[in-house]
């Protein structure tokens, strides 16, 4: 009980933390907080990060301890290391570019395009909480979890693509830029693209290398990120 009690607890302060970096990440370049669509983002963030924690503290408390980890670690990869300290910049960048795209009113988009990229930011969130549900060996960070158990994970959406929390990912770096109103956000999108196919890479690498039977998954799973195509 006291272990879950901590776990809890760092799941609160983690998610409040990472929440209000977003926040400021966004509102100073923005000028104001008088921005309803990067409000709904960070509560829909926030609401569904809590409830997904105390989710997983209940099913597979191993899974949210490792996600809670550093993002930097000993035994993961230096490629990798490397991977999250650009993949940090870009994603501040980004969202310091959207804050400034509100102030200065660069984009004008369609109320139609804002409500798809919350669809599409939902869909991300979805097929996260469905690959992590699935594989209880998502860490956040390449490495082989020889202490843990590390297995090929078949099931859900890693019968259809080998790497879905990236599909998620990309999904879900539109769908925001989308939802907060910003072409400028949507054409770094594609940055993001290049970074997560360069970490399949880098993991798939790590993963044949040591883990047993994912040579076989790569050859009954085809696709990577996206069905019919890569």
């Amino acid at each position: 009980m006291d272990e879950e009690r901590n776990l809890i607890r760092r799941l609160m302060t983690q998610n409040t933390v990472w929440i209000v970096t977003l926040g400021m990440l966004l509102f100073v370049p923005a000028g104001s907080v008088d921005w309803p669509a990067a409000w709904l983002f960070l509560a829909t963030l926030g609401i569904l990060g809590i409830i997904g924690g105390f989710w997983f503290v209940k099913i597979n408390p191993g899974l949210l301890t490792e996600r809670m980890r550093p993002m930097i670690q000993k035994d993961q990869p230096k490629a990798d290391k490397v991977f999250i300290l650009v993949m940090g910049l870009v994603s501040m960048i980004w969202l310091i570019v959207m804050g400034l795209d509100q102030r200065y009113r660069w984009s004008g988009m369609s109320a139609g395009f804002q409500v798809l990229g919350f669809v599409l930011f939902m869909l991300s969130l979805a097929i996260s909480f469905w690959a992590m549900r699935e594989n209880a060996f998502a860490a956040p960070v390449v490495k082989i979890q020889a202490e843990r158990g590390h297995q090929v994970i078949r099931t859900g959406p890693y019968a259809l693509v080998r790497h879905p929390m990236y599909s998620g990912a990309i999904f879900f770096f539109l769908g925001v830029s989308l939802l907060l109103g910003s072409w400028w956000g949507a054409t770094i999108t594609p940055i993001f693209i290049g970074l997560f196919a360069g970490r399949v890479v880098i993991e798939e690498s790590t993963l044949l290398a040591g883990l047993p039977n994912y040579r076989d998954y790569t050859e009954q799973v085809r696709y990577r990120l996206l069905p019919g195509i890569w």
